[in-house]
């Protein structure tokens, strides 16, 4: 990257949720943030996310020049992609926009800057496809919410070019992101793979009354979730393996694990499966609010995250 200039100015385009938490992560890292979105009071409602996100990031560690006051808002997308040298994309997820919307920002945004795009859903290959230069469109795709989750998932499309990529992996990565690459596009990228792939086996253990829905979450948090917060998956088979670690993991412990997942079977998800979820789910909240929740789990998972820097992981 120190062929290019330095990412300075950051756009955010699209003020939602995720687009919120976006400018509240780069105002945490000290840069300068102009955000863009043409919905009515979007600018009350994205300063409001900031400075109720300015608490915990302030609580867990700044950038010595980070300031709520260095956040631009503007309603005009070409004013707020000028001298942008960084730009985070969060708009809907309909082809047909995205297209046009990164044909538009192509055409507005200084040449040698880089456009990412937060989607979820759809491929570069897709969304790059009526830009003039694909070569700097890229998908960078995080866990939400991106001002305390810090996995981005890289993906290019097919006229993505390398340097593009590995300055993206390269930046994401100098401002405290666990960027990861994905060498093929796939639909929900992998980490909402994974996710599905669970959440697969919890319907279809629910459905067939082995367990409850609320005791199937205790059953994550307190068993494989905590250690996953500490290592991947594959990590703990290393620790399963005990003295010979993956090595007897693989020869004596796989045979079994693979008849295990030979075994698994889909759900049936049907509307009384969903109420079942629905049920189950409601009464695990209690009068506890949405934000509530939201609210506790950032707190927790931002001091897991403390603790795991502490550690060295």
């Amino acid at each position: 990257m120190s062929s290019h200039k330095s990412i300075q100015r950051i756009a955010i385009v699209g003020t939602g949720v995720i687009g919120a938490s976006w400018a509240a992560y780069y105002l945490s890292r000290g840069f300068d943030v102009v955000a863009t979105d043409p919905a009515p009071n979007a600018e009350e409602a994205l300063r409001k996310y900031v400075a109720e996100a300015w608490g915990l990031l302030a609580q867990y560690g700044l950038a010595t020049n980070a300031s709520m006051d260095r956040l631009e808002f503007t309603s005009s997308m070409q004013e707020a992609l000028r001298e942008a040298d960084f730009v985070q994309e969060n708009g809907p997820e309909r082809p047909d926009f995205k297209i046009k919307l990164f044909a538009d920002m192509d055409e507005a945004t200084p040449p040698d800057s880089i456009i990412a795009s937060s989607s979820s859903g759809l491929t570069m290959d897709v969304i790059q496809s009526g830009c003039k230069r694909p070569e700097r469109c890229v998908i960078g795709h995080p866990f939400n919410p991106p001002h305390v989750i810090p996995l981005v998932e890289i993906v290019g499309g097919a006229k993505t070019s390398e340097e593009t990529i590995q300055r993206t992996m390269e930046f994401y990565t100098s401002i405290g992101k666990k960027a990861i690459r994905l060498h093929k596009a796939l639909p929900g990228h992998v980490a909402n793979r994974f996710q599905a792939a669970l959440y697969k086996e919890v319907l279809y253990l629910v459905q067939q009354g082995v367990l409850s829905v609320e005791d199937a979450d205790i059953a994550i948090c307190y068993g494989p979730g905590l250690r996953w917060g500490v290592m991947g998956p594959s990590l703990q088979w290393h620790l399963g393996g005990g003295p010979g670690g993956i090595h007897h993991y693989m020869e004596h412990l796989m045979p079994p694990l693979t008849a295990l997942i030979g075994s698994l079977a889909a759900p049936d998800v049907t509307d009384v499966l969903k109420q079942t979820v629905v049920d189950g789910v409601l009464r695990e909240v209690g009068e506890r609010t949405v934000d509530q929740l939201a609210n506790q789990e950032n707190e927790v998972l931002l001091g897991l995250l403390a603790l795991r820097s502490k550690a060295g992981l």
